[in-house]
């Protein structure tokens, strides 16, 4: 008796539950929209990091100032690409237009002690900006690889800081 009371509530509940699901829940979104607006963002802000990176070749003798430029490049770049990766996985189009960052700022009509005084005033202001959008970042996100981006964003750029404001002060 307690043997056909049993098999005939597992039949009932067969039936209470919907075809197709099991006893995983959906799986939650990976990334949010801060996860977009900080790819979206960033790649602009990196891309104009590295067109004044690019101009300090030719522009400076000096040999600190032309390091910190090919460092910027070696780890903007990637970046830039794996930024965009991560958006076309989303669905979210890379290419939005978020302004021109590090444009017009005059540095290619400058050489030398010029050229090296405006570049570091440009380019820490510039880290300053991206360590901001790092920082809205991972108090937003939810993307953890964007998250551990942004931390590697907020370390790096924060000790090329220091490193400009050095150079700024030893040029006087």
């Amino acid at each position: 008796m307690i043997r056909k009371s049993l098999v005939g509530a597992l039949a009932a509940l067969t039936f209470l539950v919907p075809a197709g699901c099991g006893s995983q829940p959906p799986a939650a979104p990976t990334h949010n929209d801060a996860d977009v607006t900080f790819a979206r963002e960033m790649i602009p802000h990196h891309q104009g990091a590295l067109d004044m990176a690019k101009l300090a070749e030719g522009r400076t003798a000096n040999p600190e100032l032309l390091a910190l430029a090919k460092r910027v490049e070696q780890a903007q770049e990637p970046e830039i690409r794996t930024l965009t990766a991560w958006l076309r996985e989303w669905g979210a189009n890379p290419s939005a237009d978020h302004g021109a960052h590090g444009t017009g700022s005059g540095l290619d009509s400058l050489e030398g002690e010029r050229f090296d005084r405006k570049f570091l005033e440009l380019m820490i202001v510039h880290h300053q900006d991206a360590v901001e959008m790092a920082r809205t970042e991972l108090a937003e996100g939810r993307h953890q690889p964007a998250k551990d981006l942004a931390q590697r964003i907020v370390a790096g750029q924060e000790a090329e800081i220091g490193e400009m404001q050095g150079l700024l002060e030893v040029a006087g």
